[in-house]
């Protein structure tokens, strides 16, 4: 634990966001946290799934639903009031599935600027037909 809890400590030297709008952007909230002030994971990795999901959507142009989380790293503790920023990229497509690379930084202490990468995380999501079985995605006209 202690070697864990040390190398999530480890970079906080700042660092800048990627040069695109992201996906989705939102405040860390107290009702998202613990008695600690950090924010949960589980909150993280639902929003995690909701900015994944948004190219997904496009890509399969109709509704989709998350059938594996690949990866997923908590690389530094989220507190409330960092704004969170999620950046997504799809990074395969199959015949009927999606699957986005997420990176999730932060933007924290207005008085003194800091930026952090706080997580990384690659899901794949499968596109589903109004019977919410898995259908062929559409041609991607180039």
């Amino acid at each position: 634990m202690h070697e864990t809890h040390s190398s999530m400590h480890e970079a906080h030297s700042s660092t800048i966001l990627p040069q695109r709008e992201p996906t989705l952007r939102l405040a860390a909230m107290p009702s998202d946290a613990n008695y600690t002030g950090d924010i949960f994971g589980g909150w993280l990795m639902g929003q995690v799934d909701i900015a994944g999901s948004i190219p997904a959507v496009h890509r399969a142009r109709g509704r989709v639903a998350t059938i594996a989380v690949n990866s997923f790293v908590f690389k530094q503790p989220i507190f409330i009031g960092d704004l969170v920023s999620f950046y997504t990229r799809i990074v395969k497509v199959g015949t009927t599935s999606v699957t986005v690379d997420v990176e999730v930084y932060v933007q924290r202490d207005p008085v003194n600027p800091k930026c952090l990468k706080v997580t990384e995380a690659t899901l794949t999501y499968v596109a589903v037909g109004e019977d919410r079985r898995p259908r062929p995605l559409p041609v991607q006209s180039e």
